[in-house]
């Protein structure tokens, strides 16, 4: 239908009333000239095209927080070397959100919200229910870093693969502006005695992994990741999966290679084991028998560090920072450069927090090269320079 006038009208304005793609447009043209009218509708007719194709580009079907979670999990987060972390992530995002909310209805206010509420989060207690101990609690908070890894971006990570990927619809945020500025990592190594005062306190089994750690600076999840396919011990090398599910190869040094050789036969898949001390039922169903050996897992490795640090003595050491350890250790005797490789950086900025290696190479060589004559000479003072 073209222009007209409608029938219960007195002022002669007329009207527009189209279709397009089975949507109805309708409205008042405000000009009592049918010329001018067809020119209103003419224009009308542009903007309705011109907002069905913008809606039909930002538009999809929906999906629920619960089905965007799930689907991510399956198609990539099981696939994640720290998947367990990866799940905890999910079911935090699904708690906070709800599993019913719609995902486009996620926005920049939302995201805020959400990183409020998860950096005002204390960190879970080490501490065992019911058992006394000497000293209060001192609870902390999550760190930014915390925030950025378990929260903001794992949400970016579903929101981006729901627009780009499944065609869902889900708005546009800047992440910059939700991501916390984090503070740089401090870098601690442990010294030739430290190290062997922790490795006396390591209960078997977890030995062998984390003396692993010192010397190759593998990451906790990529070593318990570990199977006897990445290892060749004919070109005397192994493969990790590191972040991003990238691979690296490391070449193995002789002691390396006479640990994994002493690993073989303990699991047909797994390099690195351990022996039950006692029968145990695990929280997922499997019955553990006592002095059999099974895989290592992230959270008992964690711990076992943890505990044999605390017993050796050793103050302000994690279990981190047996890869600082292997890293620093390493870049003496080479470069950032061979230490990025090692340790499977993307940016070689990332590695740089480990030049401090180099300063301190530099300031012994320099006191090494002063001469016993130039530090005890005394300086020549003002009253010996006027008398001059």
């Amino acid at each position: 239908m073209s222009v007209f006038i409608r029938p219960d009208t007195k002022d002669g304005v007329y009207s527009y009333d189209f279709r397009i793609r089975g949507r109805r447009f309708s409205g008042s043209t405000g000009r009592t000239t049918k010329r001018e009218a067809k020119q209103v509708e003419a224009a009308a007719k542009e903007a309705a095209l011109a907002l069905i194709v913008s809606e039909a580009s930002l538009s999809g079907p929906d999906m629920t927080v619960e089905a965007a979670l799930a689907r991510y999990w399956q198609e990539v987060g099981t696939h994640h070397v720290n998947a367990d972390n990866t799940l905890r992530a999910m079911e935090w995002l699904q708690n906070h959100f709800g599993a019913t909310t719609m995902l486009h209805s996620i926005g920049t206010s939302e995201v805020a919200v959400m990183v409020a509420k998860r950096r005002g989060e204390y960190v879970p207690s080490q501490r065992k229910p019911g058992k006394k101990y000497k000293t209060a609690e001192i609870r902390r908070r999550v760190s930014p870093a915390t925030v950025n890894r378990t929260a903001t971006q794992p949400l970016r990570e579903v929101l981006l693969r729901a627009a780009k990927v499944w065609k869902v619809r889900a708005q546009e945020i800047d992440w910059g502006q939700h991501l916390l500025d984090e503070s740089q990592e401090r870098v601690r190594e442990a010294t030739p005695d430290e190290e062997d005062a922790i490795m006396q306190q390591v209960e078997r089994g977890y030995d062998v992994a984390l003396e692993f750690a010192f010397q190759t600076g593998c990451r906790r999840a990529e070593i318990i990741a570990l199977v006897w396919t990445q290892v060749d011990f004919f070109n005397r090398q192994f493969t990790v999966i590191g972040k991003g599910n990238k691979a690296r190869t490391i070449p193995m040094t002789e002691s390396t290679f006479k640990m994994l050789w002493a690993e073989q036969g303990h699991h047909p898949e797994k390099v690195f084991t351990y022996v039950a001390k006692r029968a145990v039922k695990m929280k997922d169903g499997r019955l553990l028998c006592r002095g059999k050996r099974y895989p290592l897992t992230l959270a008992g490795f964690k711990s076992g560090s943890r505990r044999a640090i605390e017993r050796s003595g050793v103050k302000n050491f994690r279990p981190h920072d047996a890869r600082h350890t292997a890293a620093t250790r390493v870049l003496r005797k080479s470069n950032l450069r061979v230490v990025q490789s090692l340790l499977g950086h993307a940016d070689v900025k990332t590695t740089t927090k480990y030049a401090h290696a180099m300063v301190d190479d530099v300031r012994n060589a320099l006191e090494a090269a002063t001469t016993t004559k130039t530090t005890t000479a005394s300086a020549p003072t003002a009253v010996n320079s006027l008398k001059r």
